[in-house]
């Protein structure tokens, strides 16, 4: 023992071997990198990233897009977005069939489907659900022999080893009935749930306000008697009824055709009244043993773990229904492979992996690693993912494309423009003199062709953008491409695409404006004019020398007037600001929803709407009030068309560009069609584990050459102590 100890050769030795060993490692599985231990990635699981915690959970108060992606997998509204289909089509979910409407006038009368608007007192929607859906396991629903729930209620001493949902290791389970859509709507009128949309609900559904002062009231009794929880159940909302085990009625005042789109959302999801009594129990909330924190559905998917400082896990739900993969779709997709699936059972995943990532280099390493499967595109990774073709497309550089590598793009329904205030003498002309309201529009459509949107999207959005030429974006109804859609004011069409006008054509009309070169004849100096706005960071200052730029095309100098939101939301109340740029992201893909942003009796400053531009045109207004309650088809269509010709000649906005999403995934990640209205589609992804593994192996082999130079350092280095204690034996031997 002691003679093994003080052989010199014998520490190198054993340095020599850690190397070895690690080389000998690098031939095993996964490889060293991997940042899932335990995880078979070559399985059906899904491997996404999240940046800042959902803060709401519960289909009440969330609203947010980071809160949908975890929810919209778990809950079922009655309805949902057909995944191919485009325009986006409602189609059922959890109903049999799409709501029965039934009009109704003063007297009670039921009305014909296409009955005038002003004669529709109320309107009913009748659902029906399907029966056999049954919730996910839940201890909530959890019973003992004799019926009786097994965790309610619970004492003090019983929730003291329990920190997570898992803890309870009794679940159970109960079918989907029409009562639970119903309390979930007397949810989202409960004043303590906050329900973002509830003034909205207010305002159509029957008896909603007045439920809302006696729910109030019942809270407030309840927690007087040391109650924790309060039933909705026995508190009646007139125009909510269940009117059968699988069916309910929704009473609307008037008519509001857009609300059928509501009922694709979670809000109107349903929910369980076990399962909030479950929540509501005193401690839990102290636990995080919320709705907040862990939603309950009968969607193909359950929250199974929420750890927002590490990560959050969606499961294939053991009880859910069944779906099947559509078969309807176009040829485009077929032709992209959009249809391999149809008709297949879904989900394809089993789970879905989603790590905590607060900073985007370490996000877009682990995605080209093969970690992630998906991925968006920083603007400091943009040139690395992408080029733009002779044309401007968007393609795949050699290196992404390289390894298998796919981009996907969207037009997002949403658009972002710049606007005049209407209420302004010089921009909007004064509203009782028909020739200086000419004069101000002749102003206005000479800026509209000087704006080069094109040129905008091109520098500050690496191309991601879409030029407008009106309101409505691609996949909303309404919306028209090509010559038909053409803004005729600020393009020509040439060579089959619209071409910008030249400058000299707006220079044109800035004279006949009565502002020759850009020259305010009141002052003799060039025109002044003032662009309200909110960007005042660190990267703005390029981006507002551009807009000064393009009004100095015209000789107009334009004074840059930036404040914080809070003040610049001031101004547009007031009515103060004179050109100011905005946004607009669609709630429902329906036109009512970016042409109501026009209509006169929405406008900011009279009756504090959505119409910052205070623009009111009479026959714009009228179109828009027949448009609304018309369905889609021709005739909308024709009203529509008429409207968008209206706003382009009038040019009350610079209609900006539609925004561009751009994404990536990986050729083992299949199904990937944006979709920008439907939140649940999870469901819809198939993922080829096997490849993944390979790829993952294949990018993430160490670099050995290191470990080798040290082995064989260590080596030469042990050599002559080697030596020197073998002739150190020979001499004693001797």
């Amino acid at each position: 023992m002691s003679q093994l100890t003080t052989k010199p050769w014998l520490p190198h030795f054993r340095l020599l071997l850690v190397p070895v060993l690690l080389l000998l490692a690098a031939c095993g599985e996964p490889p060293w990198n991997n940042p899932y231990p335990g995880i078979d990635t070559a399985g059906p699981i899904f491997f996404s990233s999240f940046s800042e915690r959902p803060k709401h959970l519960d289909p009440a108060r969330s609203y947010s897009s980071n809160e949908w992606s975890i929810i919209s997998q778990v809950y079922e509204p009655p309805l949902q977005y057909h995944y191919l289909k485009r325009p986006y089509t409602l189609v059922p979910l959890t109903t049999t069939a799409m709501p029965e409407i039934r009009r109704y006038d003063a007297q009670g009368r039921l009305l014909p489907e296409k009955a005038p608007p002003e004669q529709v007192a109320y309107t009913d929607y009748l659902i029906q659900i399907r029966p056999g859906i049954r919730y996910q396991p839940h201890p909530a629903f959890a019973r003992d022999r004799t019926g009786r729930y097994l965790y309610w209620p619970l004492k003090a001493a019983d929730l003291e080893n329990r920190r997570r949902l898992a803890d309870f290791p009794e679940t159970g389970t109960r079918e989907l009935v029409a009562a639970d859509y119903v309390y979930q709507i007397k949810r989202l009128a409960l004043p303590a749930n906050h329900c973002p949309i509830a003034s909205l609900l207010s305002e159509h559904i029957e008896g909603f306000a007045d439920f809302m002062r006696q729910a109030a009231h019942q809270v407030a009794a309840d927690r007087a008697a040391g109650r924790s929880w309060t039933d909705l159940r026995p508190l009646k909302m007139s125009g909510v009824t269940v009117t059968g085990r699988y069916s309910y009625r929704i009473r609307l005042r008037g008519s509001y055709p857009q609300f059928i789109y509501w009922l694709a959302t979670n809000f109107f999801a349903p929910m369980p009244w076990e399962v909030e009594r479950f929540h509501a129990q005193p401690g839990m909330a102290e636990r995080n043993l919320t709705l907040d924190w862990y939603p309950v559905g009968t969607g193909p998917f359950m929250l199974t773990e929420n750890n927002p400082n590490l990560r959050m896990v969606l499961e294939r739900n053991p009880n859910f229904h069944g779906e099947r993969y559509p078969a309807e779709g176009s040829a485009e997709q077929r032709a992209l492979g959009l249809l391999e699936d149809a008709g297949k059972p879904m989900p394809f995943i089993t789970k879905a992996i989603f790590s905590l990532e607060k900073e985007a280099i370490p996000r877009w390493n682990k995605f080209l690693q093969g970690y992630y499967d998906n991925s968006g595109i920083a603007s400091d990774s943009f040139d690395q993912a992408v080029q733009l073709g002779a044309h401007g497309e968007a393609q795949l550089t050699p290196e992404m494309a390289a390894k298998g590598i796919q981009l996907t793009t969207a037009v997002e329904s949403s658009i972002y423009y710049m606007g005049f205030n209407m209420l302004d003498p010089v921009v909007g002309g004064k509203a009782d003199d028909p020739a200086d309201q000419a004069r101000a529009r002749k102003l206005r459509q000479a800026i509209a062709i000087a704006v080069d949107w094109e040129e905008y999207i091109a520098i500050f959005n690496n191309g991601r953008g879409l030029p407008a030429h009106g309101p409505l974006p691609p996949g909303i109804f309404g919306h028209r491409d090509g010559r038909a859609g053409m803004n005729p004011v600020v393009y020509r069409w040439e060579k089959g695409r619209p071409v910008r006008r030249a400058i000299d054509e707006a220079r044109r009309l800035l004279a006949e404006a009565g502002y020759a070169d850009g020259i305010d004849p009141a002052t003799g100096q060039p025109l002044v004019l003032y662009y309200d706005t909110a960007l005042t960071g660190p990267g703005s200052k390029s981006v507002l020398q551009w807009y000064v730029n393009q009004f100095r095309k015209l000789g107009i100098s334009l004074v840059v007037r930036a404040t914080d939101y809070n003040r610049f939301q001031e101004k547009m109340l007031k009515g103060t600001a004179q050109i100011f740029s905005w946004g607009w992201n669609a709630d429902y893909p329906d036109p009512e929803n970016f042409l109501f942003l026009l209509y006169g009796p929405n406008g900011k400053v009279k009756h504090q709407g959505e119409n910052a531009a205070n623009f009111h045109n009479a026959e714009y207004d009228r179109l828009f009030e027949r448009m609304k309650n018309l369905p889609n088809g021709p005739a909308r269509q024709a009203v529509i068309d008429r409207m968008v010709a209206i706003l382009q000649q009038e040019s009350p906005w610079l209609f900006g560009y539609f925004p561009k999403a751009f994404s990536l995934h990986h050729a083992w990640y299949h199904n990937a069609l944006p979709h920008l209205m439907a939140n649940n589609t999870l469901k819809y992804k198939r993922i080829d584990g096997r490849l993944r593994a390979e790829k993952q192996k294949e990018w993430n082999r160490p670099v050995t050459w290191p470990l080798w130079l040290l082995a064989a350092l260590l080596l030469l280095s042990a050599l002559p102590a080697a030596r020197d204690y073998r002739r150190r034996l020979r001499s004693k031997a001797r």
